[in-house]
């Protein structure tokens, strides 16, 4: 049985669903921050300072920990960049 055959099985759990769309859209936010912190050439102890938060902030975003929209935008403004919030299926 291929993967996507397994988690179209699985997506059909709400539990297991909420989880996994709660999880992959807290990936893709760490893994937004991850390319656009390296596309610019900047360590998490660069990017910390430009933001002024403790590196720590950093690294726990490009976990995928919990981070305010707030603190997403002040860190993306220290890069020049902003946020684009987009609704999709």
């Amino acid at each position: 049985m291929k993967i996507n055959d397994i988690l179209t099985r699985e997506l059909k759990d709400p539990k297991f669903s909420e989880a996994y769309h709660a999880d992959k859209e807290k990936s893709a936010s760490a893994l937004a921050l991850y390319h656009t912190r390296e596309e610019a050439g900047l360590t998490q102890a660069d990017l910390a300072e430009r933001a002024n938060v403790p590196q720590s902030t950093i690294a726990r975003i490009e976990r995928g920990d919990n981070v305010t929209f707030d603190k997403l935008a002040e860190i993306a403004h220290a890069m020049g960049k902003t946020i684009k919030i987009e609704f999709t299926q």
